[in-house]
Protein backbone atom coordinates (compact mmCIF):
# COMPACT_ATOMS: atom_id res chain seq x y z
CA UNK A 1 0.00 0.00 0.00
CA UNK A 2 1.17 3.64 -0.67
CA UNK A 3 3.61 5.18 2.56
CA UNK A 4 2.20 8.65 3.71
CA UNK A 5 4.52 11.04 1.89
CA UNK A 6 5.67 12.53 5.73
CA UNK A 7 7.56 9.53 5.94
CA UNK A 8 10.12 10.37 3.20
CA UNK A 9 10.07 13.89 4.04
CA UNK A 10 13.44 15.32 5.27
CA UNK A 11 12.41 17.43 7.97
CA UNK A 12 9.50 16.05 9.11
CA UNK A 13 10.82 15.91 12.94
CA UNK A 14 9.08 13.91 15.59
CA UNK A 15 5.90 13.90 13.10
CA UNK A 16 7.81 11.86 10.33
CA UNK A 17 8.72 9.66 13.24
CA UNK A 18 5.71 8.71 14.18
CA UNK A 19 4.50 8.49 11.23
CA UNK A 20 7.27 5.75 10.15
CA UNK A 21 6.22 4.06 13.21
CA UNK A 22 2.71 3.60 12.61
CA UNK A 23 3.89 2.46 9.03
CA UNK A 24 6.12 -0.39 10.80
CA UNK A 25 3.15 -1.27 13.37
CA UNK A 26 0.57 -1.52 10.36
CA UNK A 27 -0.91 -4.65 10.58
CA UNK A 28 -1.38 -5.24 7.12
CA UNK A 29 1.81 -3.68 5.68
CA UNK A 30 4.05 -2.89 8.86
CA UNK A 31 7.11 -5.25 9.96
CA UNK A 32 6.14 -8.57 10.96
CA UNK A 33 8.66 -8.03 13.79
CA UNK A 34 7.59 -4.47 15.07
CA UNK A 35 4.29 -5.71 14.81
CA UNK A 36 4.91 -8.66 17.53
CA UNK A 37 5.95 -5.98 20.32
CA UNK A 38 4.55 -5.04 23.21
CA UNK A 39 5.30 -3.09 26.38
CA UNK A 40 7.34 -5.62 28.01
CA UNK A 41 8.97 -6.86 24.80
CA UNK A 42 10.38 -3.19 24.23
CA UNK A 43 11.09 -2.26 27.74
CA UNK A 44 14.47 -3.78 27.48
CA UNK A 45 15.82 -2.09 24.66
CA UNK A 46 14.44 1.43 26.60
CA UNK A 47 16.39 0.79 29.69
CA UNK A 48 19.32 -0.12 27.19
CA UNK A 49 19.36 2.91 24.65
CA UNK A 50 19.31 5.23 28.18
CA UNK A 51 22.01 3.41 29.40
CA UNK A 52 23.79 4.37 26.05
CA UNK A 53 23.23 7.84 26.17
CA UNK A 54 25.06 8.01 29.23
CA UNK A 55 27.83 5.94 27.89
CA UNK A 56 28.05 8.52 24.79
CA UNK A 57 27.98 11.51 27.39
CA UNK A 58 31.07 9.84 29.37
CA UNK A 59 32.23 9.88 26.37
CA UNK A 60 31.98 13.18 25.30
CA UNK A 61 31.22 11.38 22.02
CA UNK A 62 28.92 14.42 20.73
CA UNK A 63 28.05 12.66 17.10
CA UNK A 64 27.32 9.65 19.26
CA UNK A 65 25.47 11.13 21.20
CA UNK A 66 22.87 12.45 18.67
CA UNK A 67 22.48 9.06 17.47
CA UNK A 68 21.96 7.72 20.92
CA UNK A 69 19.33 10.20 21.85
CA UNK A 70 17.68 9.78 18.34
CA UNK A 71 17.25 5.57 19.48
CA UNK A 72 15.91 6.58 22.54
CA UNK A 73 13.44 9.01 21.14
CA UNK A 74 11.83 6.08 18.97
CA UNK A 75 11.48 4.11 21.94
CA UNK A 76 9.34 7.00 23.53
CA UNK A 77 7.56 6.75 20.51
CA UNK A 78 7.38 3.08 20.19
CA UNK A 79 5.72 2.82 23.82
CA UNK A 80 3.21 5.74 22.61
CA UNK A 81 2.17 3.56 19.12
CA UNK A 82 1.57 0.69 20.98
CA UNK A 83 -0.29 2.73 23.95
CA UNK A 84 -2.58 4.58 20.96
CA UNK A 85 -3.61 1.50 19.22
CA UNK A 86 -4.65 -0.42 22.84
CA UNK A 87 -6.50 2.77 23.64
CA UNK A 88 -4.83 3.88 26.71
CA UNK A 89 -3.52 7.15 25.74
CA UNK A 90 -1.53 9.26 22.92
CA UNK A 91 1.89 11.01 22.05
CA UNK A 92 0.11 13.81 22.82
CA UNK A 93 -1.14 12.92 26.35
CA UNK A 94 2.46 12.16 26.85
CA UNK A 95 3.80 15.40 25.89
CA UNK A 96 1.04 17.38 27.66
CA UNK A 97 1.53 15.70 30.87
CA UNK A 98 4.97 15.93 30.90
CA UNK A 99 4.64 19.82 30.20
CA UNK A 100 1.69 20.04 33.08
CA UNK A 101 4.02 18.45 35.48
CA UNK A 102 6.91 20.79 34.62
CA UNK A 103 5.05 24.17 35.30
CA UNK A 104 3.62 22.58 38.51
CA UNK A 105 7.36 21.73 39.56
CA UNK A 106 8.57 24.96 38.51
CA UNK A 107 6.80 27.32 40.28
CA UNK A 108 9.96 29.76 41.04
CA UNK A 109 9.70 30.17 37.25
CA UNK A 110 6.47 29.67 35.80
CA UNK A 111 4.74 30.85 38.97
CA UNK A 112 4.76 33.43 41.50
CA UNK A 113 7.49 31.82 43.83
CA UNK A 114 11.13 33.45 44.15
CA UNK A 115 13.48 32.35 42.14
CA UNK A 116 15.52 33.54 44.81
CA UNK A 117 16.50 29.81 46.57
CA UNK A 118 19.82 27.90 46.35
CA UNK A 119 19.51 24.88 44.16
CA UNK A 120 19.46 22.15 47.54
CA UNK A 121 16.04 24.53 48.98
CA UNK A 122 14.43 23.66 45.07
CA UNK A 123 15.35 19.49 45.37
CA UNK A 124 13.80 19.89 48.74
CA UNK A 125 10.79 21.52 47.90
CA UNK A 126 10.43 18.98 44.63
CA UNK A 127 10.50 16.85 46.84
CA UNK A 128 7.31 18.28 48.71
CA UNK A 129 5.94 18.10 45.17
CA UNK A 130 6.43 14.94 44.29
CA UNK A 131 4.88 13.67 47.57
CA UNK A 132 1.54 15.70 47.17
CA UNK A 133 1.48 14.19 43.84
CA UNK A 134 1.78 10.71 45.45
CA UNK A 135 -0.62 11.62 48.11
CA UNK A 136 -3.54 12.51 44.95
CA UNK A 137 -2.74 8.91 43.03
CA UNK A 138 -3.38 7.18 46.39
CA UNK A 139 0.27 6.68 46.68
CA UNK A 140 0.56 7.60 50.58
CA UNK A 141 3.31 4.51 51.23
CA UNK A 142 7.02 6.58 51.40
CA UNK A 143 8.17 3.89 48.86
CA UNK A 144 5.57 3.37 46.93
CA UNK A 145 6.32 5.13 43.81
CA UNK A 146 10.31 4.00 43.77
CA UNK A 147 10.01 2.12 40.35
CA UNK A 148 10.87 -1.26 40.17
CA UNK A 149 12.50 -1.61 37.06
CA UNK A 150 15.45 0.61 38.10
CA UNK A 151 18.76 -0.66 38.48
CA UNK A 152 19.27 -2.71 41.66
CA UNK A 153 22.05 -0.48 43.37
CA UNK A 154 19.71 2.83 42.24
CA UNK A 155 16.62 1.05 43.27
CA UNK A 156 18.54 0.55 46.84
CA UNK A 157 19.75 4.50 47.29
CA UNK A 158 16.25 5.45 46.39
CA UNK A 159 14.83 3.14 48.82
CA UNK A 160 16.87 4.35 51.26
CA UNK A 161 16.19 8.17 50.85
CA UNK A 162 12.85 7.50 51.58
CA UNK A 163 13.29 6.09 54.44
CA UNK A 164 15.51 8.60 55.58
CA UNK A 165 12.98 11.18 55.27
CA UNK A 166 10.95 10.30 57.72
CA UNK A 167 13.92 9.33 60.10
CA UNK A 168 14.61 5.37 59.17
CA UNK A 169 18.53 6.09 58.76
CA UNK A 170 21.72 5.84 60.47
CA UNK A 171 22.73 9.52 61.46
CA UNK A 172 26.57 8.65 61.60
CA UNK A 173 28.45 7.52 58.39
CA UNK A 174 30.47 5.35 60.96
CA UNK A 175 27.46 3.48 61.54
CA UNK A 176 27.05 2.72 57.96
CA UNK A 177 30.74 1.29 58.00
CA UNK A 178 30.25 -0.79 61.26
CA UNK A 179 26.98 -2.26 59.49
CA UNK A 180 29.46 -3.10 56.52
CA UNK A 181 32.04 -4.89 58.48
CA UNK A 182 29.28 -6.55 60.04
CA UNK A 183 27.57 -8.06 57.55
CA UNK A 184 30.98 -8.96 55.40
CA UNK A 185 31.95 -10.94 58.72
CA UNK A 186 28.86 -12.82 58.86
CA UNK A 187 28.88 -14.06 54.92
CA UNK A 188 32.42 -15.11 55.91
CA UNK A 189 32.07 -16.67 58.86
CA UNK A 190 28.52 -18.17 57.46
CA UNK A 191 29.37 -18.82 53.42
CA UNK A 192 30.45 -22.63 53.92
CA UNK A 193 27.47 -23.86 56.22
CA UNK A 194 24.71 -21.64 53.75
CA UNK A 195 22.91 -22.69 51.01
CA UNK A 196 23.45 -20.60 47.78
CA UNK A 197 20.19 -18.68 48.10
CA UNK A 198 21.73 -17.74 51.42
CA UNK A 199 24.76 -16.53 50.05
CA UNK A 200 23.07 -14.78 47.82
CA UNK A 201 20.72 -13.36 50.20
CA UNK A 202 23.56 -12.39 52.32
CA UNK A 203 25.11 -11.05 49.83
CA UNK A 204 22.43 -9.04 48.86
CA UNK A 205 22.11 -7.06 52.18
CA UNK A 206 25.56 -6.54 51.89
CA UNK A 207 25.32 -4.73 48.89
CA UNK A 208 22.30 -3.11 49.87
CA UNK A 209 23.92 -0.94 53.26
CA UNK A 210 27.08 -0.63 50.38
CA UNK A 211 24.31 1.57 48.84
CA UNK A 212 23.84 3.35 52.21
CA UNK A 213 27.15 3.98 52.67
CA UNK A 214 27.54 5.54 49.27
CA UNK A 215 24.30 8.00 49.96
CA UNK A 216 25.77 8.31 53.23
CA UNK A 217 29.05 10.29 51.54
CA UNK A 218 26.92 11.54 48.62
CA UNK A 219 28.66 9.31 45.84
CA UNK A 220 26.30 7.83 43.42
CA UNK A 221 26.98 4.45 43.35
CA UNK A 222 26.11 3.82 40.11
CA UNK A 223 28.80 5.90 38.47
CA UNK A 224 31.49 5.02 41.33
CA UNK A 225 30.88 1.23 40.34
CA UNK A 226 31.17 2.23 36.45
CA UNK A 227 34.44 4.38 36.59
CA UNK A 228 36.03 1.42 38.88
CA UNK A 229 34.88 -0.39 36.12
CA UNK A 230 36.80 1.78 33.54
CA UNK A 231 39.53 1.55 35.35
CA UNK A 232 39.78 -2.24 35.51
CA UNK A 233 39.75 -2.43 31.96
CA UNK A 234 42.03 -0.05 31.21
CA UNK A 235 44.81 -1.29 33.56
CA UNK A 236 44.13 -4.98 32.60
CA UNK A 237 44.52 -4.12 29.16
CA UNK A 238 47.59 -2.76 29.70
CA UNK A 239 48.56 -5.91 30.79
CA UNK A 240 47.89 -7.38 27.97
CA UNK A 241 49.73 -4.71 26.00
CA UNK A 242 52.76 -5.54 27.88
CA UNK A 243 52.13 -9.27 27.41
CA UNK A 244 51.89 -8.74 23.35
CA UNK A 245 55.12 -7.00 23.30
CA UNK A 246 56.69 -10.18 24.35
CA UNK A 247 54.52 -12.51 21.89
CA UNK A 248 52.40 -13.75 24.85
CA UNK A 249 48.97 -13.27 26.43
CA UNK A 250 47.39 -13.23 29.76
CA UNK A 251 46.82 -17.15 29.64
CA UNK A 252 50.76 -17.96 29.40
CA UNK A 253 51.25 -15.50 32.27
CA UNK A 254 50.41 -15.75 36.04
CA UNK A 255 49.25 -14.32 38.77
CA UNK A 256 52.30 -12.24 40.54
CA UNK A 257 53.50 -11.09 36.98
CA UNK A 258 50.68 -9.95 35.74
CA UNK A 259 49.18 -7.88 39.40
CA UNK A 260 52.85 -6.68 38.83
CA UNK A 261 52.01 -5.59 35.37
CA UNK A 262 48.90 -4.19 36.58
CA UNK A 263 50.79 -2.23 39.61
CA UNK A 264 53.27 -0.66 36.80
CA UNK A 265 49.98 0.66 34.83
CA UNK A 266 48.44 2.37 38.40
CA UNK A 267 51.56 3.84 38.71
CA UNK A 268 51.91 5.22 34.99
CA UNK A 269 48.72 6.82 35.88
CA UNK A 270 49.01 8.32 39.05
CA UNK A 271 52.71 9.69 37.44
CA UNK A 272 50.58 11.07 34.22
CA UNK A 273 47.52 12.62 36.55
CA UNK A 274 49.71 14.76 38.69
CA UNK A 275 51.77 16.44 35.33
Amino acid sequence: MPHDPLIFAPDGSVTRLRAIMAALRDPDSGCPWDIEQDFASIAPYTIEEAYEVADAIERQDWPALQGELGDLLLQVVYHAQIAEEAGHFTFHDIARSISDKMLARHPHVFGDESRDKSAEQQVADWEKLKAVERADRDQGGVLDDVALGLPALMRAVKLQKRAARVGFDWPQTAQVIDKIVEEAQELHEAKDTLTQAEVAEEFGDLLFVMANLARHLEVDPEDALRAANAKFTRRFRAIEAALASEGRTPAQSNLDEMDSLWNAAKTREKADAAR
